[in-house]
């Protein structure tokens, strides 16, 4: 059995007062649902603050993390950095990260291979742009990033990794897949890890739809066979919206 993972993910939002805020409301809600797990990323700068209410329900994560435990890399965090704060999972590979900052499959595997050396459980991002899917590529284009995003990756425990897909197309657009495009990926990946990995780390590994999920659509989103969560941008950013979320349907 999959539990269900609802992870907001902040962005370069909110000052430390306004994450206290929406930390404390959602710890609540999660508290108030122990049959699904909630996770926040707030920005680096807010973890800490973050860190005092969060609560034995909630979930801390970061946005992003650096692949080495310390040295001469100006302006990265490093995994024990991350601990030390109490981060326990961390985005990897976020659209906006490969698009914008030009990360590539490389550096990716080695920020998921770092967070994983560590302790901390990766959320590794993956999704196609909406001229690889015009193009007919979107599966070709997930192969790629999972087969390169976890390169040199054992996996024995599908506890240590969770999947996301997110069409960049999707992303903060309003526009979200339809059910049958977000089943037709998760199930895609779901086959993909049980040709690199045992069958029962496929069928437990839980993998995550992204893109523009919001209340109106994550009761649908959430009845699909392989959709075990959601990670969710403008949506997690007001504490009503994000608890509509979370207590998905």
């Amino acid at each position: 059995m999959r539990v269900p993972l609802i992870v907001g993910n902040w962005k370069m939002h909110l000052s430390l007062d306004e994450a206290e805020a929406l930390a404390t409301a959602a710890a609540k809600v999660a508290a108030d649902c122990p049959d699904r797990e909630v996770v926040i990323a707030p920005p680096f700068t807010a973890l800490a603050t973050v860190r005092a209410v969060v609560g034995e329900r909630l979930i801390l994560a970061a946005q992003n993390v650096g692949w080495a435990k310390k040295g001469a890399f100006t302006g990265e965090i490093s995994p024990p950095m991350l601990r030390e704060l109490g981060c326990r999972m961390v985005i990897v590979g976020h659209s906006e990260r490969r698009h914008i900052f030009h990360e590539d499959n490389r550096m990716i595997n080695q920020r998921l291979r770092g967070a994983m050396q560590q302790g901390l459980v990766p959320i590794l991002c993956i999704g196609e742009t909406l001229a690889e899917r015009e193009a007919g590529r979107t599966m070709a284009v997930l192969e790629a990033q999972i087969r390169q995003g976890l390169n040199q990756v054992t996996l024995s425990d599908p506890a240590r990794l969770v999947m996301a897909y997110e069409p960049v197309w999707a992303i903060g657009t309003g526009q979200t897949a339809t059910p049958a495009q977000a089943q037709e990926a998760h199930k895609f990946v779901r086959r993909l890890l049980s040709a690199l990995y045992e069958k029962n780390i496929a069928t437990t590994t839980r993998i995550l739809y992204g893109g523009s999920v919001n209340a109106a659509n994550i009761d649908e989103l959430m009845a699909l066979a392989d959709v075990d969560g959601a990670l969710v941008g403008g949506a997690s950013l007001a504490a009503e919206s994000f608890e509509r979320v979370i207590r998905f349907v």
